[in-house]
């Protein structure tokens, strides 16, 4: 049936803000009466609330024109599901915490039933808790944070999360028992995060973890360097963002890190790809998804669907891609009820993008292959090249809570 999409600022009225422990109205049940022997038509509204500008406003486009993609995708190129008056607005959280919440209480209001994103784990987290107040099921984007899966039972995630990247990191090493491995990261939430995740990983199979923490307004990475090499690593797992990324690269590379151990990072974004510097084929990378890591029939026709576009897939245009298939079988399941939405999604195996994925019905984890990736020199521009799939199950992350 129709489709709307709406688009909307910050602009949300404070009047919101009285409704964070009311219940959402909820879509009527289906009925058989209507006049042409089908069911009556049941309205769903979706607010997605992601990164349209400030910081994150890149990974919020990417993850929309996937989203739009999989849409496409998950409706037989009709953009509709019968039976469904289907209402999506986008709306612009900036990344700011304070205001998606702001914007989840005023949606809710409103009745809708449904809120998808963010690019950001903090918004992501806030929106969750509105979710669970409010019995409003939560379809979180590409935010990494850990606590986001099995937070409640209203919110399932669409990408990958940083327990994921640990283990993909793991699968670079013959052994994780007994090897040494330092964790090299800025001194902030982000670096202190996946401190956390590598001692709670592989520390608990049995290596020795080692943190080197920076400051994050260093420009001096040399001794540092020399800090990392006296440590002996069998692996240097990086965990950087930011101004100082090419300098610290740089260190590494004329301090023979690179060279005498194996270091691992996270391979981001197309923009990200010429930023290692001209150690970069030295540098071992786990990742997400990159533009050319699979061939599956929805990745072809994602991939088709934004050449059409003008556009070109990138680190999380899968997560939208995935989330807008959620949102289309959550839909055509539950038509509108959050419970019976929330039932249909839990434990549902569905091809995407990435390969066979499964939401774990224990705490709505996103059960998915991940990649190792090393960047090769075509003509003097750096490309990633695929050196091998990890099964999803290999590097699945514990079940929260347990």
């Amino acid at each position: 049936m129709r489709r709307t999409t709406k688009f909307a600022g910050v602009g949300i009225a404070l009047a919101a803000l009285a409704l964070t422990a009311c219940a959402p109205t909820t879509a009527p049940a289906p009925s058989a009466g209507s006049s042409d022997g089908g069911e009556e038509s049941v309205a769903v509204n979706v607010g997605m609330i992601t990164s349209i500008t400030g910081p994150l406003a890149a990974y919020g486009e990417s993850y929309q024109q996937g989203f739009e993609a999989g849409l496409d995708y998950a409706t037989d190129g009709t953009g509709e599901i019968e039976g469904i008056d289907l209402t999506i607005e986008w709306i612009d959280d900036q990344g700011n915490p304070d205001t998606a919440v702001t914007q989840a209480k005023d949606v809710i209001g409103q009745g809708f039933q449904i809120i998808g994103g963010s690019a950001a784990s903090g918004v992501s987290l806030a929106v969750a808790e509105q979710a669970a107040q409010n019995n409003t099921l939560f379809l979180s984007g590409p935010a990494a944070a850990d606590a986001i899966t099995g937070v409640n039972d209203q919110t399932f995630r669409s990408g990958r999360q940083t327990l994921q990247d640990v283990a993909t990191a793991a699968t670079f090493l013959d052994s994780v028992e007994g090897s040494n491995i330092v964790v090299f990261a800025q001194d902030n939430a982000f670096g202190q995060g996946n401190v956390a995740s590598v001692q709670a990983v592989l520390g608990g199979e049995g290596a020795t973890v080692t943190p080197i923490l920076v400051a994050e307004d260093a420009t001096e990475f040399t001794p540092f360097a020399q800090q990392i090499s006296a440590a002996s690593p069998d692996l240097v797992f990086v965990a950087w963002a930011g101004a100082t990324t090419g300098a610290m690269w740089e260190a590494l590379a004329q301090q023979q890190v690179l060279e005498s151990t194996t270091v691992v990072t996270g391979l981001a974004d197309r923009a990200s790809y010429q930023a290692y510097g001209p150690g970069s084929a030295d540098i071992q990378f786990l990742n997400h998804y990159f533009p050319g890591a699979t061939d599956t029939e929805p990745a072809q026709a994602m991939d088709a669907f934004l050449e059409e576009a003008g556009q070109e897939a990138d680190l999380f245009t899968v997560d939208g891609f995935v989330g807008a298939q959620m949102l289309v079988h959550a839909i055509t399941e539950g038509r509108g009820d959050v419970d019976a939405m929330i039932a249909a999604l839990e434990g549902w195996t569905f091809e995407s993008v990435k390969g066979e994925l499964t939401i774990r019905a224990e705490d709505h984890a996103l059960i998915q292959p991940m990649f190792q990736v090393r960047l090769v020199d075509e003509g003097g521009t750096w490309a990633p090249e695929l050196v091998q799939a990890i099964d999803a199950e290999m590097v699945a992350p514990p079940v929260a809570g347990q």
